[in-house]
């Protein structure tokens, strides 16, 4: 964005220093890395921590250094004092949404999926939301639900002594992600991603640009793509995959052939767009249909348990490499080029593949 964001921190400190003890192997909850991630996004003028502060005095002490507010929630017991923090937390939010309208972001440091409601209500109000919280203790509701989402784990100076422990049920935790379903089950399987888990960003680049490319009538800048990306997975990080800025990924992508960058009228936000030809997609073409060759005299080729059959081939085969959004897609572009035909079929409400006469 032209103008610097304005940012207002919200952190449900409770949340946040207890998911860290028990994530990071009973380290202490450190302010520092969230300080610096926000510097990078811009000014922050309101920090507020909600706890009860007779239980964290040595964090306390850190927090004012930083400068951030401490608000003092009432001892109670037990789901009381939970509940009072919430509540107080999220009217002060809106509260300040309405009554300082130049704070374009809001920062709501939680992992607690009560607070999914906030979020909607934010960012109905015109606000970015940026998410924080502990990757093992985390919601799997509340990430989605942000413009951005930032768990503290994989923020810069934060240190894991051990692995994190595994999720647990219940408000504010990620339940256990459900066993991968086959590739046989579902032709876009590949596209199922785990909360928390990173995607390939080479897939996850391509199939953004090429919606941005069907949807856009002007060329797709790198700015836009990325604001994208964090539109369709708020934990999307380059960092994450070993880059310092989007800019470096990009350039990594294109040296790889998988897409072009080109000068654009914006000073260093290029245009991004695929090659002529992407790197191995006529591979990819011919893969699809040697495998129907192969598969007709068994009897008729279905679309369904297709995919899986060019995996048995090729176990990194997958269509969104090449920016199609899915298989159904990719075959319909084979059939464009010639080299198969397809038909519905009433009788098993599928398609059926043959070569191309």
């Amino acid at each position: 964005m032209n103008e610097e964001e304005r940012i207002a921190l919200f952190l449900d400190y409770e949340n946040l220093a207890i998911g860290a003890r028990e994530a990071l192997g009973g380290g202490t909850f450190d302010f520092r890395p969230i300080a610096d991630a926000l510097a990078e996004r811009g000014r922050v003028v309101v920090r507020r921590a909600y706890a009860d502060w007779s239980r964290f005095d040595d964090d306390r002490r850190v927090l004012t250094r930083h400068h951030v507010e401490l608000i003092e929630m009432p001892q109670r017991m037990g789901h009381m004092r939970k509940n009072a923090a919430d509540i107080k937390m999220a009217v002060d939010a809106i509260e300040l949404s309405f009554e300082r309208d130049y704070i374009t972001t809001f920062v709501i440091g939680t992992g607690d999926s009560d607070f999914t409601p906030l979020v909607h209500k934010l960012r109905e109000l015109n606000k970015r939301v940026i998410g924080i919280g502990i990757e093992a203790s985390t919601s799997a509701l509340l990430p989605p639900a942000c413009d951005e989402f930032l768990f503290y784990e994989r923020l810069e100076g934060v240190e894991v002594t051990k692995p994190k422990r595994a999720s647990r049920g219940g408000s504010g935790r990620a339940k256990a992600a459900p066993a991968a379903a086959p590739a046989d089950r579902e032709a876009d399987a590949d596209a199922t991603v785990t909360a928390g888990e990173p995607r390939d960003f080479g897939v996850l680049v391509t199939q953004t640009l090429a919606g941005l490319e069907r949807s856009s009538s002007g060329p797709v800048l790198a700015s836009m793509l990325k604001r994208t990306i964090l539109r369709k997975d708020p934990t999307f990080s380059e960092s994450n995959y070993g880059f310092r800025g989007f800019g470096e990924l990009m350039r990594h992508l294109a040296d790889r052939g998988v897409v072009e960058l080109a000068d654009s009228s914006a000073a260093g936000d290029p245009e991004v767009r695929f090659p002529e030809k992407a790197q191995d997609e006529d591979a990819a073409f011919e893969l699809l249909r040697s495998t129907v060759e192969k598969l007709l005299p068994k009897g008729p080729v279905l679309l369904s348990g297709l995919k899986s059959q060019l995996r048995k081939r090729e176990p990194d085969f997958s269509e969104k490499k090449f920016g199609y959004g899915g298989f159904l897609q990719f075959c319909k572009a084979a059939q464009t080029r010639g080299l198969i035909e397809m038909t519905p079929d009433e009788a098993s409400g599928d398609y059926l593949l043959r070569l191309a006469s």
